[in-house]
């Protein structure tokens, strides 16, 4: 009868996780002199260089066009018949489910 198998614990023996991770490019410096804990952080690169600030201005567009979108989705939602009388010079429209869905779409 053969011996039992022996598991090797590759988290416990040093030198088996050293050449794991030379093997996995991880661990050492790269040609920016940057010390990655990871591959991931190294295929994807450092947080940090993606941590810029935007300009105020683009903040300010983004809140005031989410506000225009809800409200004129709150408006399709709760409203429709004013909304089609405010966008169309037609007569009323004769079924309000198309302007719901439109306005369920632009609050999603």
């Amino acid at each position: 009868q053969p011996p039992p198998l022996m598991k090797k614990h590759s988290q416990t023996d040093l030198v088996s996780r050293l050449k794991t991770r030379k093997i996995l490019g991880v661990g050492g410096e790269d040609d920016d002199g940057e010390v990655h804990r990871s591959k991931i952080s190294q295929v994807l690169g450092n947080e940090i260089k993606f941590a810029v600030r935007e300009p105020l201005g683009l903040r300010v567009w983004q809140l005031v066009s989410a506000v225009m979108f809800s409200g004129v989705a709150i408006m399709a939602l709760a409203f429709p018949d004013q909304l089609y009388d405010a966008v169309f010079d037609e007569v009323s429209v004769s079924s309000k489910t198309p302007i719901r869905l439109y306005g369920g779409a632009l609050l999603s």
